[in-house]
């Protein structure tokens, strides 16, 4: 294994670990979200009550959540292609 391989490696390394860090907490709370807003979904339905096509603040925030952990995956994905890229070189 060459230099350009470890470096390669450990920068595919520290893209996961900052991917991963970066996704998780967003991703916990959008799955909250969503479960509240199912739940709410339901007591509606039940109530007998209609919802409007309008944008709730919940659903602002699962999309904004949604896409900070996008984000996160795309930087952890990278850092995968370039632990490949690495052992591909060696």
């Amino acid at each position: 294994m060459g230099p350009l391989n470890l470096a390669l490696g450990f920068a595919g390394i520290i893209l996961i670990v900052l991917g991963y860090r970066r996704g998780r907490r967003p991703w916990a709370r959008y799955r909250e979200l969503r479960a509240q807003d199912a739940n709410v979904a339901r007591y509606e339905a039940w109530r007998g009550g209609v919802r409007d096509g309008s944008p709730t603040g919940a659903s602002v925030a699962m999309a904004l959540l949604r896409r900070q952990a996008r984000d996160a995956a795309l930087v952890a994905g990278a850092g995968v292609v370039l632990v490949v890229l690495g052992f591909v070189l060696g």
